[in-house]
């Protein structure tokens, strides 16, 4: 399979990652494409027969940060459509379940940001401790005990916690 067919195929993914860093959609899809772009410009860095995913992973994660540190800087801007709220469909379960979704995401948002990357890439992504500590370059241990800290929060804000 060639490489622009393999960043096709991982595009959702990157979009889960980029939307759980990012806590915004349109700075989610900004930052997915951004990292689409060096991935391309930089595609003979990427050795086949290593994961891509990972390797995406990394390079979202990069430019998420590069991005804060810019955003601390220069101010934040917050766009004039964010003011604009799209209603959901009249269903009991619809708007139920995007109740129980946003009730997710709004506690998600609220974890510190290293917690965050690692509750994404374990717990939604699926990724091995091992495999999450090689894409955010620290040790295992951390991963484990940002996960940790990370469950217990997300129980605490979503009233599970005993």
């Amino acid at each position: 399979m060639r490489f622009e067919e393999q960043l096709i195929e991982l595009l959702p993914r990157l979009r889960r990652f980029a939307r759980g860093l990012a806590r915004d959609v349109s700075d989610a899809d900004d930052l997915c494409q951004a990292a689409i772009e060096r991935a391309l410009k930089s595609q003979d860095q990427w050795q086949q027969g290593t994961r891509l995913d990972s390797w995406m992973y990394r390079i979202i994660r990069n430019l998420w940060i590069d991005e804060r540190r810019a955003v601390g800087r220069r101010g934040v801007h917050t766009p004039i459509d964010d003011a604009v709220t799209q209603v959901a469909g009249d269903g009991a379960a619809e708007v139920e379940a995007g109740a129980l979704r946003g009730d997710v995401d709004g506690a998600m948002a609220r974890l510190p940001d290293e917690q965050r990357e690692v509750v994404m890439l374990v717990l939604v992504e699926g990724y091995a401790y091992r495999e999450a500590a090689d894409i955010l370059e620290v040790p295992v241990g951390t991963v484990t005990s940002r996960l940790a800290r990370g469950r217990e929060t997300l129980m605490h804000l979503l009233g599970e916690a005993a």
